[in-house]
């Protein structure tokens, strides 16, 4: 393998390299917009969830009542 094929080939690789990091940095964005997508909705249910509570008269979370059967 001469000098010069060699060096074709490693800037072959870099070049992939680069296409699939700019790739992956583009599938990591949409994950964060898509993380606060739902944590706004989590948070928008808690807060749903709470007002409801409050209407209905419960004192404790959901998760520290017990269950109806006890």
């Amino acid at each position: 393998m001469t000098d010069s094929s060699r060096l074709t080939e490693l800037e072959t690789q870099m070049a992939h390299i680069a296409r699939q990091s700019e790739e992956l940095s583009d599938v990591v964005a949409q994950q964060a917009q898509e993380i606060d997508v739902l944590t706004r909705r989590v948070r928008m249910l808690m807060e749903r969830l709470a007002e409801e509570d409050l209407a209905t008269g419960d004192s404790a979370p959901l998760a520290d009542q017990k269950p109806p059967h006890w």
